[in-house]
């Protein structure tokens, strides 16, 4: 039994796959990794089921650093991307099996056309999607404001587009106000959809807050702009419940998402400018609105002045055929008047006439009656005056100046004093003992 050592039996695979495959082959692969180490690529080609896309082949490839030089800027000017996990590529390999690091593929050439072929088909398929779901021109039929000033920014906040888009829309010349606010997401790379979807959630909670959004992409850079083609993000641009504006800052065809936004612009300066301006045609039918009424008021003014001139010289002839027409019927009045008055006041001063007869010998008839009564009181005030009382003999005692007509009314010691008709005598009260 021959018995071989594992470099002898590596060498004999070497020189097996030398013989039976000595040419190169191009090979359709998706790149599920790529790592760059001192000018090399490393790759992990794998192809996958086309319905539930579970791995069926995986191999290793490697590209020497004289080889990618050439073919990784290439790939980029053609394509707009970057090499990146997850696309469709078609290689020129060749096989290469070493003794100590077993078996790869030596990738010689990729052609760029075909991955935009693939990048162009998995669009295509997008659109394709969004227009069953019936959602494509969702965003478009949305109504921009009329003055569309509070902006909702979806951007890096290091970009210089996003820098250059604040500026401009903040320091425009027509000096129109805009409130911008920004919500941060990752414009390049694999986090594209993840944090631009992350940002339209938080706008979504505030929604009555904005006016619209802008999702601008700063730099003007062509790569990685795949980010901006999926499903997930094109649906929630679609749906999204404000007027979605988008300025990804790209020169290549339209993204998927500016294809659903409701208005696409190339570049973040570009919305800004579109923001200006549309508030300045609207402060400009604002202008002509203005002018057109403050005319039409000045028309009718000057019709109605001419009214009231054409009023003020008919007026005093009206007036004074009105006068003529009615004076007969005033002097009627009048003597109607006049003579209703005079027969009313020889009415009212019979009846005085009348009462005064009636009232006269009443009141002489009174007067003569309490004449009679006041000679009567007279003489009893002349009959009860204390001086006659006194000149018939009477007298009048007091003490203290009171009237005393009881003994019970005096003390023992009490000083009084008796009026007589010709004199006043003054006594002190003793008691007799019995």
């Amino acid at each position: 039994m021959d018995i071989l050592s594992l470099f002898e039996l590596n060498g004999l695979v070497r020189e097996t796959i030398e013989c039976a495959m000595d040419g190169s082959y191009w090979v359709e692969a998706e790149l599920s990794e790529l790592r760059e180490r001192g000018g090399h690529c490393y790759m992990e080609l794998v192809q996958k089921e086309p319905n539930n896309h579970t791995p069926i082949a995986k191999a290793s490839a490697k590209c020497w650093r004289t080889t990618w030089s050439l073919l990784q800027p290439r790939f980029q000017r053609v394509t707009g991307e970057k090499m990146r996990a997850g696309m469709k590529l078609l290689l020129r390999v060749s096989p290469q099996f070493h003794e100590q690091f077993g078996f790869s593929w030596i990738v010689s050439d990729i052609d760029p056309n075909y991955t935009m072929g693939d990048l162009a088909r998995r669009r295509k398929e997008i659109i394709i999607k969004l227009r069953e779901e019936g959602v494509i021109d969702l965003n478009k039929e949305l109504t921009l404001p009329l003055f569309t000033q509070r902006i909702a920014v979806v951007s890096s906040e290091s970009a210089a587009g996003y820098g250059d888009f604040c500026d401009q829309l903040l320091n425009n010349q027509q000096g129109f106000y805009f409130h911008v606010e920004l919500f941060p997401a990752i414009m390049q790379g694999e986090l594209i959809e993840k944090t631009i979807v992350a940002a339209l959630n938080e706008i979504n909670n505030r929604a009555d807050d904005f006016d619209c959004v802008v999702i601008i992409r700063g730099g003007g850079a062509t790569s990685d702009m795949s980010g901006f083609d999926t499903l997930l993000l094109a649906e929630n641009v679609a749906n999204f419940p404000l007027p979605v504006i988008t300025g990804i800052g790209h020169e290549r065809d339209e993204c998927v998402i500016d294809l659903v936004a409701h208005t696409q612009m190339k570049t973040p300066t570009a919305v800004a400018a579109f923001l200006v301006d549309r508030l300045s045609r609207i402060a400009d039918r604002i202008d002509d609105f203005e002018a057109t009424i403050v005319g039409s008021v000045r028309q009718l003014i000057k019709i109605e002045t001419m009214r009231l001139q054409r009023l003020s010289v008919a007026l005093p002839h009206v007036f004074s055929a009105l006068k003529i027409g009615n004076g007969a019927v005033l002097d009627n009045l009048f003597q109607r008047l006049t003579v209703n008055m005079n027969m009313k006041l020889r009415e009212e001063k019979a009846k005085l006439d009348t009462q005064k007869q009636r009232v006269l010998p009443a009141i002489r008839q009174i007067l003569e009656n309490e004449r009679h009564r006041l000679d009567f009181l007279t003489k009893r005030i002349e009959m009860s005056d204390p001086d006659l009382l006194l000149r018939r003999g009477y007298s009048i005692t007091t003490r203290n100046g009171a009237v005393v007509t009881s003994q019970s009314q005096l003390s023992e010691g009490d000083t009084i004093e008796t009026r007589f008709a010709d004199g006043t005598v003054r006594s002190v009260v003793s008691h007799e003992e019995k």
